[in-house]
């Protein structure tokens, strides 16, 4: 009589109540601002926590193009207003080395108007 033990494979019983729970929870607490179910289920809280990290980082980046552009508009307003352009009033601050970056020159061109046209005719003085 030939016996054929066959190894019998055991594994220990995982319980994740308590992990799963805990997983849950934070991904919930993330969604707590959300609207309806997407604050409430669990389901639609994590696809909704996954679209709102994917288009915070998105939105990270275009915040940087968005002042940008925004700069750009006010400086060519107000080197407008003195007869010069916007292209035309950093290449000149750019050879009179002076050395102010776009974000600086848009507040300036808002918040103090006579400043900036200063800065713009002695710029313009010295290019000549």
């Amino acid at each position: 009589m030939v016996f054929f033990c066959e190894a019998i494979r055991i594994t220990t019983r995982v319980k994740r109540g308590s992990v799963a729970r805990k997983y849950r929870k934070n991904i919930l607490n993330l969604a707590s601002g959300f609207r309806g179910a997407h604050s409430r289920l669990f389901r639609t809280a994590n696809q909704q926590e996954e679209k709102a990290l994917a288009r915070a980082y998105v939105d990270r980046k275009s915040r940087k193009r968005t002042f940008r552009r925004l700069w750009i508009v006010r400086i060519n307003a107000a080197a407008r207003r003195d007869g010069s352009t916007h292209s035309a009033a950093i290449h000149s601050l750019y050879e009179s080395q002076v050395l102010l970056n776009c974000k600086i020159l848009a507040q300036v061109a808002t918040l103090d108007t006579y400043c900036f046209s200063r800065i713009i005719q002695k710029v313009n003085n010295k290019k000549k």
